[in-house]
């Protein structure tokens, strides 16, 4: 099932401010890149609406799509996995990869442990989400991700440029990719 299939390097976050232009973004994506759901701006039969807008038309890519939600709703929904905190891994989610959020080296072997198949460790750099915010730049990045024993996705102010820069095949966004 989705667990087999190789992770895509490149990734799509959706949220309520790259919305409108989500439909565009996943056309343009490389074949084969994924898509993260979160939409939590939308209630749930309108989110779940838009769910299956947007994952036929990834679908149509080749892109996977990744639910911010439960296993069970993700199975529901016939997404590929899950996404979220590490402690939001559940037995339940035979068969659907998870990607872990984590902002440190606890919670990179957090995920490690719980099973995760890829930690999105952030933020690399300032970002709209947390303006202002603390950001671990690419020097603290690569020491925690060197030390992750599991693949790690880079997130947090990402642009190719910045991926490129950072040197970091493995990277989401949101601002990013709209």
């Amino acid at each position: 099932m989705a667990r087999a299939k190789t992770l895509p390097h490149l990734w799509l976050i959706s949220d309520a401010r790259n919305d409108a232009g989500l439909e565009r973004a996943l056309a343009a994506l490389p074949r084969g890149s994924g898509l993260i759901y979160r939409h939590y701006h939308l209630a749930g039969p309108e989110r779940f609406a838009r769910f299956r807008e947007l994952q036929r038309i990834a679908r149509a890519r080749g892109h996977m799509v990744v639910l911010a939600d439960s296993a069970l709703t993700a199975r529901a929904w016939g997404a590929d996995g899950t996404y979220g905190a590490p402690r939001s891994l559940s037995p339940r989610r035979r068969g659907l990869i998870h990607l872990a959020t984590a902002h440190d080296l606890r919670e990179i072997g957090l995920a490690r442990r719980l099973g995760a198949d890829a930690a999105l460790l952030s933020p690399v750099f300032p970002t709209r989400s947390h303006p202002g915010g603390a950001v671990l730049g690419p020097v603290r990045f690569r020491l925690l991700a060197r030390q992750a024993r599991l693949p790690v996705i880079a997130l947090g102010g990402m642009t190719g440029a910045k991926a490129w820069a950072l040197g970091w095949r493995s990277w989401a966004a949101i601002d990013g990719l709209s």
